[in-house]
């Protein structure tokens, strides 16, 4: 199932935390926690499951934001992007040491927060520039930017936002063209990837693949023959050595 970005923000001002909440919500991101120090934020991500931070460099505590982006490069792999009304030479130079996926400076409108989110989940996704057209009916706004791969989930781009997989969630990859196509119970996703590197990011104990073009997740397997196995009433051919490994697996 899709699931909006998280954002976790990290600003002590409550007026301007509370604006950027009804922001950001209003766009259709969900909002984890809203945070005033360092030591919260720090347990929110501990805590919970969060895609982007959004940090003020001067918080009310003693740890600032710097401080803050220090730890997440060092404990996780997410991205996050400085709010700050602080542009001087020395905030920009310090805040650059702990390499931010962005920098947006107050006062700002909803379109550039919305902007500087999209910018910085695009960078940190590290999006393939081929530009050839999708293969199939599929419509382009549904073309993932990238395979970037999280502990436990894609990141695929609907429409104007980025939304997560869960990995559980995918049945079956298909490999069309240039693109591949990530089916879910009741979604298609396509993605720029070959299928054998996607294949390497994936959970090796559920995804296999099972023929030249396909990827499967076994756990959604409902049926299996000489040829093919059915995925939720879709037949997917198989080679000869994946059938052996179903039918060994079955066995043991």
């Amino acid at each position: 199932m899709e699931q909006p970005i998280r954002i976790l923000i990290v600003e002590d001002n409550v007026i301007i935390a509370d604006d950027m909440q009804s922001m950001l919500e209003e766009i259709g991101y969900e909002i984890v926690d809203n945070v005033i120090v360092y030591e919260q934020a720090v347990e929110v991500l501990k805590t919970q499951q969060v895609d982007l931070v959004l940090i003020d460099i001067i918080l009310a505590s003693d740890k600032t934001g710097i401080d803050l982006g220090k730890h997440i490069r060092e404990h996780y792999d997410i991205p996050f992007i400085f709010v700050t009304s602080n542009s001087d030479r020395a905030t920009v130079e310090n805040a650059k040491t702990v390499k931010p996926n962005g920098y947006l400076v107050k006062p700002f409108e909803q379109q550039d927060l919305y902007t500087s989110i999209e910018i910085a989940l695009s960078n940190f996704i590290r999006s393939d520039k081929n530009g050839e057209a999708p293969a199939n009916n599929l419509q382009e706004e549904d073309v993932a930017v990238s395979n970037s791969v999280l502990k436990d989930s894609i990141f695929v781009k609907k429409q104007h936002l980025y939304y997560r997989i869960q990995f559980g969630d995918i049945q079956f990859i298909k490999a069309d063209n240039v693109y591949l196509e990530v089916n879910t119970v009741d979604k298609k996703f396509l993605v720029r990837s070959p299928l054998k590197d996607y294949l390497e990011k994936l959970p090796k104990n559920k995804f296999y693949r099972a023929h030249k073009s396909y990827i499967v997740n076994v756990d959604h397997i409902d049926a299996i023959n000489s040829k093919d196995i059915m995925i939720n009433n879709n037949l997917i051919p198989i080679s000869k050595e994946f059938k052996e490994f179903i039918i060994s697996s079955m066995n043991s």
